[in-house]
């Protein structure tokens, strides 16, 4: 995987796209925060997520995925994928967490 910086921006920016198609909302287009935490906050969390073998979540990444609401984060699997980041990786990541997602989460990430 390229640059964390990168894979962040690009997650954003998805994030910020779905959420103003969903909503309607020109202003939601760029978004401080996604699922109830930062963006910035997000960074954290990338390096557990890219990558063939990605490294164990830090325990700042994990602070940020107690607050985060995972029923929202279900809602970007099918998009992961187009910004180099493995979905599996990131159904994994609230389990190595000690969390775990949402049921209809599962369901989504099986599909």
């Amino acid at each position: 995987m390229g640059n964390p910086l990168i894979t962040l921006l690009l997650i954003s920016t998805l994030a910020a796209v779905l959420i103003a198609s969903a909503t309607g909302d020109a202003a939601a287009a760029t978004p401080s925060t996604v699922c109830n935490v930062k963006v910035s906050e997000l960074a954290e969390c990338i390096p557990a997520i890219t990558g063939k073998s990605p490294p164990w979540p830090t325990k700042s990444c994990c602070s940020v995925m107690h607050k985060a609401n995972l029923h929202c984060f279900c809602n970007f699997k099918s998009e992961l994928k187009k910004y180099g980041v493995d979905p599996n990786n990131a159904m994994k990541l609230p389990g190595k967490c000690g969390l775990k997602l949402p049921r209809e989460c599962n369901k989504k990430f099986l599909h």
